[in-house]
């Protein structure tokens, strides 16, 4: 007699890798981060002088910004129209217990695993989705004023301008630090990639995450 080897009691393999990301998930975050750059980058070539002389062409840089602003909540307004993009939103919008214990680790730089549990997302990644939400909204709100001369007055786009001008400035800061930890995580940066992370990286890295 044979032994079956599709067995009722045979344990399956855990898969190597899992799913994390859905395809309109990808696509919100590489669109989005396309219109960003394009945002910083003909920024600076309007406010460092060096780069406003080799590019030359300032009411077209002006123009590609304006409209690379206008369209930039454009792919998360559309990913809201999938079901997966709208469930990671509700992971990235919520914060637990463990979100503090993790933010508490990291103001002192304390950086044992243990000491920080995350979920789908670290507490780390909620703080800079929602600080980069509301700036894009800032920048929106003082773009146009300043865009529509006509419809406000002096006071307004004075005030506008100095917000714009300062916040851009962070931004561009803390996308250069996002970027900067991306670039030291090549498992993460796959899953944004492909969709799919490593099992190992999963339960090292975001411990509570049950894919």
């Amino acid at each position: 007699m044979t032994l079956r080897a599709d067995r009722a009691d045979t344990v399956a393999p855990a898969p190597a890798r899992v799913r994390r990301f859905t395809r309109a998930d990808r696509w919100v975050h590489r669109a989005t981060a396309a219109l960003m750059g394009v945002c910083v980058a003909t920024a600076a070539c309007l406010y460092i002088p060096q780069l406003a002389v080799l590019v030359g062409r300032r009411a077209l840089v002006v123009q590609i910004h304006e409209y690379a602003g206008l369209a930039l909540p454009l792919p998360v307004l559309l990913g809201l129209s999938s079901r997966a993009f709208r469930a990671t939103l509700g992971f990235l919008n919520r914060f637990g217990p463990h979100d503090r214990v993790w933010l508490r680790a990291a103001l002192r730089r304390d950086k044992r695993r243990a000491s920080r549990p995350a979920g789908k997302f670290n507490a780390g990644q909620k703080v800079y989705a929602s600080w980069i939400a509301g700036a894009t909204v800032v920048m929106l709100g003082t773009g146009l004023t300043m865009w529509f001369t006509h419809l406000t007055p002096l006071e307004w786009r004075t005030s506008a301008t100095f917000v714009h001008d300062w916040l851009a400035l962070t931004i561009g800061v803390v996308l250069a630090g996002h970027i900067g930890m991306a670039l030291a995580d090549p498992e993460a940066r796959r899953g944004l990639r492909t969709g799919s992370v490593s099992r190992e990286w999963a339960e090292r890295e975001h411990p509570l995450w049950r894919p």
